[in-house]
């Protein structure tokens, strides 16, 4: 399994209904998809999103931006091996 590691530096007021029901909806369809987690605090935003493969996990990195609502900027994208879950 590998995950997509993102972080961003979100909005002054970031609208959460935007994740919910726009952004957690299409990634759960990407392919591949394990299970992703999103967190925010202090203006910042971070995700983790496990897939399958190291193949779908680049393959849904590529599209971090155009998930990403406006007003929110990328600071970090990466791909990494996961090496333990509990």
């Amino acid at each position: 399994m590998h995950a997509v590691l993102v972080n961003v530096r979100l909005s002054d007021n970031p609208d959460p209904t935007i994740l919910r029901e726009q952004v957690v909806p299409r990634v759960r369809e990407l392919p591949g998809f394990v299970a992703g987690y999103w967190t925010r605090g202090d203006g910042v935003g971070r995700s983790v999103v496990v897939f399958d493969s190291e193949e779908n996990a680049k393959a849904a990195s590529d599209l971090v931006p155009s998930l990403v609502p406006s007003g929110t900027t990328i600071e970090d994208n990466d791909v990494s091996e996961v090496v333990a879950h509990a």
